[in-house]
């Protein structure tokens, strides 16, 4: 991977490549989300967020995401992050210099593998696997997952793909495959992994499963 580094008054933020190359890593070297992840994929869906509201506000940005301890942005195709990342780190170190919130709202994120006690031992397989083997492989990419449920008719396991992960087919064909291999390896009940789909009006639209 590739780093970077932008230096302004006393913070330093590392940048880090992606599998997506319109997408990087910015990490301003202390925790983003203290817990779970956030997805911005428009800048309607950022209006919750100053610092996803300030990184939309650049030209040129089409997505943002927030990690533990990173934030992605991801970039329209013709622009050149040579002319983006100024403005980037401006957006990063004038919101962690005004000390706002993360989000307008106070948020109490629950994680979306906890286990909870009506969960059958399918399904809390399912989630420790996610949370513990295939959740940090992803992360390590700027990306997350998001477990959106498994049917038990069918064994297919419903999971969107955050940050980096959605912006580009090739990695996310990549990842969805090796996550669907996993999961199938591991638990022998499941059948593939269906990716969704939230659109801004926040409709579902399901893909094909893989044939991994």
């Amino acid at each position: 991977m590739k780093w970077e580094a932008g230096q302004r008054r006393s913070m330093f933020i590392q940048t880090q490549s992606t599998p997506n190359p319109d997408s990087l890593m910015f990490q301003p070297g202390r925790p983003v989300m203290e817990i779970g992840s956030s997805d911005f994929p428009s800048a309607r869906s950022a209006m919750q967020s100053p610092l996803a509201k300030a990184l939309f506000s650049v030209d040129g940005v089409t997505r943002v995401f927030f990690g533990a301890d990173f934030v992605t942005v991801t970039k329209a195709e013709e622009v050149s992050w040579a002319v983006l990342k100024p403005h980037i780190f401006a957006s990063i170190m004038d919101f962690y210099s005004t000390k706002q919130p993360l989000f307008y709202d106070a948020q109490t994120q629950a994680s979306d593998t906890a286990i909870h006690e009506d969960d059958d031992e399918t399904v809390a397989m399912i989630k420790e696997l996610l949370e513990t083997r295939i959740r940090p492989a992803v992360q390590d990419d700027g990306g997350d997952i998001e477990y959106r449920g498994y049917d038990l008719e069918s064994g297919i396991v419903s999971l969107k793909m955050q940050g980096a992960c959605s912006g580009c087919p090739s990695s996310a064909v990549t990842l969805k495959s090796g996550i669907e291999n996993m999961l199938m390896h591991y638990v022998p009940e499941v059948k593939g992994v269906l990716e969704v789909h939230d659109s801004d009006s926040d409709e579902e639209e399901i893909a094909s499963p893989t044939t991994g």
